[in-house]
């Protein structure tokens, strides 16, 4: 695997792949490393590629969808690995039945309420539930093209059954 590297910093690159409709909400995937544990996708970026071009791209391996993609929630950076993350938004507009890594390694997906992959991401992944917070503070995930509704905080704790091969059933 090529490691990008900007100013001594180890790159990746991530999207939050989302769905605005009928309310907001997100896919993570299952990890590689540990199949029981939600993520936000992303990786390493390939030799040449930008920053967004790769998000998408690991996207669609990851997560088997495809969409626009959106404004830059943020450049995330831990300086005592020396790693720095480029985090966007990806509105999702299909979903495949079958993708990469569901056929290699079995790799899961599934739609989340914002609130409810917090949840689950500051368990075991708190950068990625920071990834969320921003978006959460943010009032357009493409630049002004489209408005997210607020998002209500409420303690309940509600997850969507898995949608496997579409967006989720109110998508359809």
């Amino acid at each position: 695997m090529f490691v990008s590297l900007v100013y001594n910093h180890r790159v990746s690159v991530s999207a939050v792949p989302l769905t605005v409709h009928p309310t907001l909400q997100v896919l993570l995937v299952s990890s590689s490393r540990y199949p029981d544990q939600w993520i936000v996708p992303g990786g390493g970026m390939e030799p040449e590629e930008e920053p967004g071009g790769a998000a998408v791209r690991e996207v669609y391996e990851e997560a088997g969808v495809k969409g626009k993609l959106g404004r830059l929630l943020g450049i995330f950076e831990n300086q005592d690995r020396k790693h720095r993350t480029y985090v966007y938004v990806l509105t999702v507009t299909e979903v495949l039945e079958d993708w990469e890594d569901s056929v290699n390694i079995g790799r899961k997906r599934e739609w989340f309420k914002v609130e409810d992959a917090l949840k689950v991401l500051q368990c075991h992944k708190p950068v990625h539930a920071e990834y969320l917070e921003k978006l959460k503070l943010g009032c357009s995930p493409t630049n002004g093209n489209s408005v997210v509704p607020p998002i209500p905080d409420n303690n309940s704790l509600y997850v969507t059954s898995a949608q496997t091969s579409s967006l989720p059933s109110t998508v359809r």
